[in-house]
């Protein structure tokens, strides 16, 4: 039996098997309204087989947009759209979940197809023009880059008002997974890290008080979000620069969000310091996951270059994380899920499509008996070589 396709149930939420949708910004909302666009972007993912299909970081405040292109749950008006997507994941068998966030010193740039960097003329004409933003502390991410304002108290207890909302709107909307983002040098992470947190208040100093926003605002959270519904947190399991947040600062971290009642953590890593001076390649961030898992006791959802069914397999079959979550490959192959169904024999041998859309399985499997009787494939120039 494979374990990747084996069902996972946290507190009541039940997925189909161990793959998610990693949450990838498309930046296609018009002023925080998702569009057909998304429904059809994230439908085919529940269609491709992902047991949880996560959506992007969704702003909990305009002012906290990565870009004027971001989904958002500022507003009451904002959730029918997000209701429907949930519902149609709902109705393909895939969990919906979403990612709430605050963008803090990365907040107000440029669409990355854009260019990736501080506004300029030409975003100015296209209309995206910046805000005033915040941050721990009023470092710019880089030269050139807008500097913040440091969140004063009044500050923090809006930004707090503002994630608690955005929950309230995200269970309106149907959503049976929440992820709180602290992670990639947005604005929780910049509480977080040692490197952009120069704070000398009860917010700053220490890992204690570096933790303590995020902290907070995962408590709020749980307390809002239903008992019988998954709360994940996603983290920077360590900064780019070896000078900032360590593996073993998340562990702690870890630690007082399962005291709070956090299910998953979702185990990135980076967005803080340049260059990254951890080891890359394929799963390089597993370990991560491993570690958080054995030390804490929570869950942990594994993320970053994991391209291929077996590798998955192996991740979750060895116990180096519970949930593998599949980012640009899924873009590549939204039908990834259902593609390693079959690759690792998790799939019914006498229906092999039996697991897809019945609306297209049926055509599937109708073909596949028929290529068995005409055998393999020979084109006419492969022949004639």
């Amino acid at each position: 039996m494979s374990s990747l396709f084996q069902p996972l149930t946290i507190r009541q939420v039940s997925l189909k098997n161990r793959l998610a949708l990693s949450p990838m910004c498309q930046y296609e909302a018009i002023d925080g309204f998702v569009t057909p666009y998304h429904l059809v972007h994230y439908g085919k993912f529940a269609l491709g087989g992902f047991g949880l299909v996560m959506i992007e970081a969704t702003a909990v405040s305009p002012e906290g947009r990565i870009t004027h292109g971001d989904v958002g749950l500022w507003d009451d008006r904002q959730v029918s759209g997000l209701a429907e997507i949930a519902a149609f994941l709902k109705k393909q068998g895939s969990t919906p979940g979403i990612q709430i966030a605050h963008a803090g010193p990365k907040a107000a740039m440029q669409r990355p197809y854009y260019g990736d960097g501080p506004l300029t003329a030409d975003d100015h004409a296209r209309g995206d023009h910046p805000w005033p933003i915040v941050s721990a502390s009023p470092l710019p991410v880089d030269t050139g880059w807008l500097v913040p304002v440091a969140l004063d108290i009044k500050g923090i207890q809006q930004l707090k008002d503002d994630f608690a909302a955005a929950a309230r709107r995200a269970l309106e909307a149907g959503f049976e997974v929440l992820e709180l983002h602290t992670a990639h040098g947005y604005l929780l992470n910049s509480f977080l890290s040692p490197l952009t947190n120069k704070r000398n208040d009860i917010y700053g100093g220490t890992l204690a008080g570096r933790m303590r926003l995020p902290l907070e605002i995962a408590k709020t959270l749980r307390e809002i979000w239903p008992q019988d519904k998954a709360l994940f947190v996603r983290v920077s399991a360590v900064d780019g620069s070896r000078d900032g947040v360590s593996l073993d600062d998340s562990i702690a971290y870890a630690k007082e969000l399962a005291a709070i009642g956090v299910d998953v953590i979702d185990c990135s890593s980076g967005g803080i310091g340049r260059p990254y001076e951890h080891p890359t390649g394929y799963g390089h961030q597993v370990p991560y996951a491993e570690r958080i898992q054995t030390e804490s006791g929570l869950a942990t959802m594994a993320v970053g270059l994991i391209v291929d069914p077996f590798q998955a397999e192996e991740i979750v079959a060895s116990g180096q994380a519970n949930l593998v979550a599949i980012g640009r490959e899924a873009l590549r192959e939204p039908n990834f899920a259902l593609r390693a169904e079959q690759a690792l024999n998790a799939a019914d041998p006498a229906s092999p499509f039996g697991s897809w859309p019945p609306q297209i399985g049926w055509w599937l499997n109708h073909r596949e008996r028929k290529l068995h009787q005409l055998g393999p494939y020979t084109s006419q120039s492969s022949a004639a070589a």
